[in-house]
């Protein structure tokens, strides 16, 4: 049996040594090839397991957005409320603020939140003082006694004869 096994050894020796004539190639060849074929096959292993950790990283990242954005909907949610809420107080604010001074015109108090609305009071209980000072300066000057004046005696000094004498007729209740 050891004749069989050289005899098997010898043909592939002779197919080692023949130089590919028809395209085939050699033993080498074919070595090498496969070197080549395992470099391709470990790359393209490579570029899997990348790509799988890279579907893996979109998976993840998919998840997350989609956290944030419900939380973000969320967010928004509670902010529209919120303001929703800020904007009733303000307006009870702005009513309390109109019922507590009665003097003052309701459509001169105006705001859209707490800051505009007493700056706009402070505006107009400026105004409405200055009003009211105005308004009491000119009723002092403008003072009317109550009542008929007092009779007093008419001033003869500076008149002609005729008109003192017209003047003592009228007051004796003559013509």
């Amino acid at each position: 049996m050891p004749e069989e096994n050289e005899e098997i050894k010898e043909p592939e020796k002779a197919q080692e040594t023949q130089e590919p004539n028809d395209g085939v190639s050699t033993t080498e060849d074919m070595e090498a090839i496969k070197a080549q074929l395992g470099k391709e096959q470990a790359t393209l292993a490579e570029a899997q397991a990348a790509l799988a950790e890279k579907d893996a990283r979109i998976a993840e990242l998919e998840t997350s957005l989609s956290q944030e954005k419900s939380e973000r909907e969320l967010a928004l949610a509670d902010l529209a409320a919120t303001r929703e809420a800020n904007t009733a107080a303000v307006s009870k604010y702005l009513d309390a603020v109109r019922l507590a001074n009665p003097a003052i015109p309701q459509g001169i108090i105006t705001g859209d939140t707490i800051e505009d609305i007493d700056a706009s009071l402070a505006k107009a209980t400026t105004i409405a003082e200055s009003v009211k000072a105005s308004l009491q300066a000119q009723a002092k000057e403008a003072k009317v006694p109550a009542g008929a004046p007092p009779r007093g005696e008419i001033s003869l000094e500076g008149l002609t004869p005729r008109e003192k004498i017209a003047a003592g007729i009228q007051q004796k209740g003559g013509m």
